[in-house]
């Protein structure tokens, strides 16, 4: 007879009812180190005795309690349980804690969203997910950039409002890597988050109030954005691979002049300003190109189609004790723009991680490598393609050249013989090793290193002039620019934890050592022997060399966190840290912040369980505390020198940049939030409100200095003060919930103000044209438009010091703000056996710049948008647009110009945009014998409901492409 205690082989297998789950965790209860996990196809295999009871659990299904009772075979079947993600771990940065037990506020997307939206850049997969967090893409160029700001606009300098973004432990600089010669018209070109690698995320929490970001200090003034890798899982080693096709397209495009209304116009300009004869260079209306011809510019030269490639191969496995997973992945994607321009991606991650057999040492580790290539058009054609005449030529002439249509046009394609080429490689690898000295405390450290090298150029050759002008390589020329940056960083930590009766401590202290060194060189050469050589900086005739620096960044600090719990009910979190930063001058490159945060589980209380039987969840929550900024660059107090590209007696000289100024510290940024979260009908239905307020202060900015000082402005404190308010929403529901349908909804919603408290002296501060007390900074001072003279047909505007003129100085004093009013987003999934349906719709209240701001003089040598057609020609018009001038009519011309800078200018751009929707299917596994096979069907940016006059209203940037559709094929095959 078989003892009870005698080991056997138990093997099975785990499903949802219809499909394997891999990686669910198999455990024997009691037994800490009979811990498996189960393969691609759900099966598993472990020891265990006759009278072992299993414990199988997976992340969104129940927890499944199974006695094996003798059995050799056991199959489980997990039942889904979307509302136990109050019990999920967050990740807090040092720590993490039960999404029930926070005290701060953290957001969470994790790779089951990300992996349903075919982008490339972390950022998109946020926008419209979470509350609090505003995204807008810079463009729709590929391996552009993404602006985001986390709870509002705290800094008056542009450049001090990024986030932090560490990703397993170690922060990496989200700061420009391109150079303006080099970037050219394109925004965002050359953001280095490209280099982060979206399939290779786990998981991606904000950190947005005191009690959460306080613990990095001055780095999480901000906001901090935390990444998660994967990491591999213990069982049968499996192997992933996912491939997709995509195409991607330009949405929106204004309604432009066709030829009969754009050579009307013209006409119409000309017999305005008297012009009877046409000029010989009017070749659009003097018969020089043909009257009849009509190109839609914006479909020939923006119109295209991008195709995009993306594969990724997985291989993940291992013992309980060792865990590892190996990652590769290659991503193609072209332009919409003519011609053969390619950005390519490509990378690879490793993760490794071991326990010993006690489970009192633990190592991790975690690399990432990303090289990438991007082959750009030498500017963005957008505009360009709104302003081309309708009868313009064609591109090309019979033998397929550029068409020059003797020397009366530029042809546009001439740009693209100029490129931007750019390469980037980058490294991220971290370490953390954890060992348990006694019961309840923990030593960890953590090291980190970051190397990034970027080599960008933009190149003119000659080949871009019309040959008719006979310029040869000797005019071609070349900006180039080189940029290395490695840091390393070392994080000691020890933890300790303990429960007394009814109370629970943990006690976190730590220290953070930073070292970031950074050296660019920017160079500038023409004068080639030949095209083919520019690249070859030797073989010009010219060579300067325009920048050539090493910048040295060192950051230290001590951090302790002290979390205090009585009876699961009453939470009290206290964080702290001391900063220093190599940013500033002797005396001031300490500070100290510090929060604290409290939360009161109120659903526990006896009279809330015996009296609510509805409510399962209830937390009322809050926090204040202090975190600073030092993003200012480095050497800001010293004084600075630079050569300055002048010989005297044979040597070069230098030339002062700064003056110094030992005094400037840390900008100081205190937050306040207060929020509460429900749960009802068994968490069926959860909702989570939050308050919060920050005030910034101490701003860093430059003040100004008379002209005597041979300066503009001194790096100092200014006494001005930024307050940001809001009110943050998030809904999820559990609509349908049955063995083989789902339906679930997401929520959020965010309302927020930003406000200029306080600016001594800013009417006597060259600020005073930018900022209002007690209006946003995100505001422009605009003309107010009040019509067109009926008389004249010019645009006339409010005189608002009344003295009988229009003035920029004098007389913007009308304020749009350009901020959000508010934002959010609706996502909704679905699930049918192995069908998932995701879609999430957008939307976004704001103002926004319209076409009028971009489309300049109408009557002159340039298309206008069709709803210009509605211009003043005659005395006593009723009409919207001011009279056409050819551009000898300087009153209207002037009136133009203003006109693009006035409240006219702006218009309504609030949107509801279907941001993302993904379908897929699992195979069945009956089907598939040997694998797993996941079909999928993605697409981005399908349709947006707006009225906005202009092409897309989510973009900032007026003239430059718009971020396009994306259509995806895709698939998952897992061995």
């Amino acid at each position: 007879m078989q003892s009870p205690h005698q080991q056997n082989q138990i093997n099975g297998t785990v499903t949802d009812g219809t499909n394997p789950l891999p990686g669910v965790t198999i455990s024997i209860k009691g037994k800490r180190n009979s811990t498996v996990s189960s393969d691609f196809n759900g099966q598993y295999i472990l020891s265990a005795t006759a009278t072992d009871t299993l414990l199988v659990s997976f992340i969104g299904f129940k927890t499944a309690i199974v006695p094996i009772r003798g059995r050799k075979i056991v199959n489980v079947q997990l039942q889904e349980d979307i509302t136990s993600l109050q019990e999920v771990r967050v990740n807090a940065g040092y720590y993490t804690v039960k999404e029930s037990e926070r005290t701060g506020s953290i957001a969470k997307i994790s790779s089951k969203d990300i992996e349903k939206q075919p982008v490339t850049n972390i950022l998109a997969a946020m926008q419209g997910r979470m509350a609090g967090v505003s995204i807008t893409q810079e463009t729709g160029v590929p391996g552009g950039g993404f602006n985001i700001n986390i709870r509002g606009v705290n800094s008056l300098r542009t450049d001090g409002n990024a986030p932090l973004y560490i990703i397993d432990g170690v922060p990496y600089s989200s700061d420009p890597i391109s150079y303006r010669q080099t970037s050219t018209t394109i925004p965002g070109e050359s953001n280095p988050l490209n280099s982060i690698n979206p399939s290779d995320i786990e998981n991606l929490e904000i950190l947005k109030d005191a009690d959460a970001t306080a613990i990095y200090g001055s780095r999480g003034a901000n906001g901090v954005v935390l990444i998660t890798t994967k990491k591999g899982k213990a069982g049968v080693t499996s192997f992933t691979i996912n491939t997709s096709h995509a195409t991607s397209t330009v949405t929106r495009m204004l309604d432009m002049m066709n030829t009969q209304q754009y050579l009307k116009m013209r006409r119409q300009a000309f017999a305005n300003d008297g012009i009877t004869t046409y000029p010989s260079n009017a070749y659009d209306v003097n018969g020089t190109w043909d009257q009849n011809r009509y190109t839609d510019w914006q479909k020939e030269l923006t119109g295209g189609t991008a195709d995009i490639l993306s594969m990724q191969g997985t291989v993940s496995g291992g013992s309980e004790q060792t865990r590892f997973l190996l990652s590769g992945n290659y991503r193609t994607e072209s332009t919409v723009f003519p011609g053969d321009f390619l950005y390519k991606k490509g990378g690879a991650h490793l993760s490794l991680d071991h326990k010993s057999e006690s489970n009192k040492f633990r190592i991790s580790f975690s690399g990432g490598y990303t090289a990438q290539k991007n082959d750009l058009p030498w500017t963005d054609l957008t505009l360009l393609s709104r302003n081309l005449a309708p009868n313009a030529p064609a591109l090309y002439d019979a033998q397929g050249n550029l068409n020059w249509e003797n020397s009366t046009w530029q042809n546009p394609l001439s740009n693209l013989e100029g490129k931007n080429r750019s390469e980037t490689h980058d490294l991220v690898a971290s370490t953390l090793m954890t060992f348990q000295l006694a019961k309840g405390i923990e030593f960890k450290s953590s090291f980190g290193f970051t190397d990034l090298s970027s080599d960008a150029s933009r190149t003119a050759p000659s080949t871009m002039y019309n040959p008719a002008y006979n310029y040869g390589s000797e005019y071609s020329s070349i900006f180039k620019n080189t940029l290395g940056r490695q840091s390393w960083i070392v994080e000691p930590q020890l933890n300790w934890h303990s429960a007394f009766g009814r109370a629970e401590i943990d006690v976190l202290l730590g220290s953070t050592f930073q070292n970031q060194q950074t050296k660019t060189r920017i160079e500038e050469a023409s004068g080639f022997t030949s095209n083919s050589l520019i690249y070859d900086l030797t073989s010009a005739s010219y060579l300067s060399v325009e920048s050539d620096e090493m910048l040295v960044y060192k950051y230290q600090a001590f951090y302790g966190r002290f979390n205090y719990t009585f009876s699961n009910k009453y939470i009290l979190n206290l964080t702290g840290r001391r900063d220093g930063s190599s940013r500033f001058g002797p005396g001031k490159q300490f500070a100290n912040f510090g929060a604290i945060g409290a939360a009161w589980l109120f659903y526990r209380e006896k009279w809330i369980e015996n009296n609510v039987s509805f409510l399962s969840f209830g937390k009322l929550r809050g926090s204040y505390g202090t975190t600073g900024n030092d993003q200012i660059g480095d050497y800001q107090f010293l004084d600075t020198y630079s050569s300055s590209g002048y010989e005297y007696q044979g040597l070069h000289g230098l030339q002062p940049l700064r003056l110094y100024n030992p005094n400037f510290g840390w900008e100081t940024n205190k937050k306040l939030e207060a929020a509460f979260e429900l749960g009802f009908l068994k968490d069926r239905v959860m909702l989570t409100t939050a308050w919060y307020q920050n005030r910034s202060s101490n701003q860093l900015v430059g003040l100004p200095l008379p002209g005597t000082t041979g300066f503009t402005t001194i790096q100092s404190n200014l006494d001005a003060t930024v307050q940001n308010n809001g009110l943050e929403i998030t809904l999820r529901t559990i609509n349908i919930q049955k063995p083989n349908f789902n339906w679930t909804t997401s929520f959020n919603l965010s309302v927020a103000k930003n406000k200029l408290l306080s600016f001594p002296g800013l009417e006597g501060s060259p600020y005073k044209n930018d900022y209002v007390i007690g209006q946003p900074l995100t505001i422009r001072k605009l003309f107010h438009s009040t019509g067109i003279n009926p008389q004249t047909g010019i645009y006339e505007f409010a005189d608002i010091n009344g003295d009988g003129q229009i003035s920029y100085a004098d007389d913007r004093e009308t304020v749009r703000n350009f901020s959000p009013k508010y934002f959010g987003g609706l996502h909704n999934q679905f699930t049918y056996k192995g069908w998932q349906l995701d879609f999430l719709f957008q939307f976004v209240k704001q103002l926004n710049f319209n076409f009028a701001s971009t489309q300049g003089y109408a009557g002159t040598f340039r298309n206008q948008p069709a709803e210009i057609v509605n211009s003043w020609t005659q005395p006593g018009d009723n009409a919207q647009y001011q009279i056409y001038t050819t551009g000898v009519n300087q009153e209207a011309m002037q009136a133009s110009e203003y006109y693009a800078e006035s409240d006219a200018a702006v218009s309504d751009a609030s949107y509801i945009r279907l941001k993302n929707i993904s379908l897929s299917y699992d195979l069945p596994q009956e089907w598939l014998k040997i694998m797993h096979c996941k079909i999928s069907l993605q697409a981005q940016n399908i349709f947006t409901i707006t009225s906005y006059k202009g092409a897309d209203p989510e973009f900032r940037e007026a003239g430059f492409l718009p971020p396009l559709r994306i259509v995806s094929a895709g698939f998952q095959f897992t061995f």
